[in-house]
């Protein structure tokens, strides 16, 4: 309990700090008409036709990506945030015409994309896992975008989820593939937080418990939140 109190409590302090300077910024920008505050936009990836990728006990990439972003939804409201949801359930309905599975992904892509980037403001955080044909791979990996700041975004997240989560990562945070849509196409800073590998027997049992997505998501949040306090002070 002691060690865990002693990792819990500065990220705690910090984002409550966090939470507090970037309330009072909020309303000062609102008040003189600048900038548009920062808005916090959470993407559960994959989700409906695409279940992204599958354990080997058939745990679904796309229901642990979107159980850690409603909790990461759920903590950002109690700070005060009103976060924009890419989506909110495993369901997705498509437009007339998507009847393949490619046909759907395209559609559930370009209708994210066109949410983030109309979202003025929007700081994108997409929460996915990783998989890997061996079991041996594991750990916490972030990406960043080409956006101005992605990079910093993604190095204090990295740090934090490694520090907190699981001190032996020797991951770092690195440029996203290209190949990547979202992370290619938005126009705003974005993060892609690998959160593990399904394929890791040690990293699915802790993805599979509600207590480590929990974790996850308020580590997230703390990161936002420090980061965003740094963007507008």
């Amino acid at each position: 309990m002691a060690n865990r109190i002693k990792w819990w409590f500065p990220l705690a302090a910090a984002a409550v700090l966090a939470a507090a300077a970037l309330a009072g910024r909020q309303a000062d920008l609102a008040a003189e008409g600048a900038a548009q505050p920062p808005v916090l936009v959470i993407d559960a990836g994959h989700g409906g036709a695409d279940g992204g990728a599958v354990a080997a006990d058939g745990t679904l990439e796309s229901e642990i990506n979107l159980d850690i972003a409603l909790r990461l939804e759920a903590l950002a409201r109690f700070w005060g945030l009103d976060p924009v949801m890419t989506r909110r359930e495993e369901s997705i309905g498509y437009p007339a015409g998507a009847d393949t599975i490619a046909k759907k992904k395209v559609a559930d892509q370009h209708a994210r994309l066109a949410l983030i980037n109309g979202t003025p403001g929007a700081v994108l955080v997409s929460i996915h896992q990783n998989n890997y044909p061996a079991a041996a791979p594991r750990g916490i990996q972030v990406f960043y975008n080409a956006s101005p700041g992605a990079d910093a975004f993604a190095a204090l997240a990295q740090e934090n989820l490694t520090a907190c989560l699981l001190p032996e990562n020797r991951r770092v945070a690195a440029p996203a593939d290209p190949g990547v849509f979202l992370m290619k196409r938005t126009a705003c800073p974005a993060i892609l937080a690998e959160c593990g590998f399904l394929s890791n027997p040690g990293d699915l049992a802790k993805l599979r418990t509600p207590e480590y997505r929990t974790q996850l998501a308020v580590v997230l949040l703390g990161s936002y939140l420090q980061y965003i306090r740094g963007t507008i002070a």
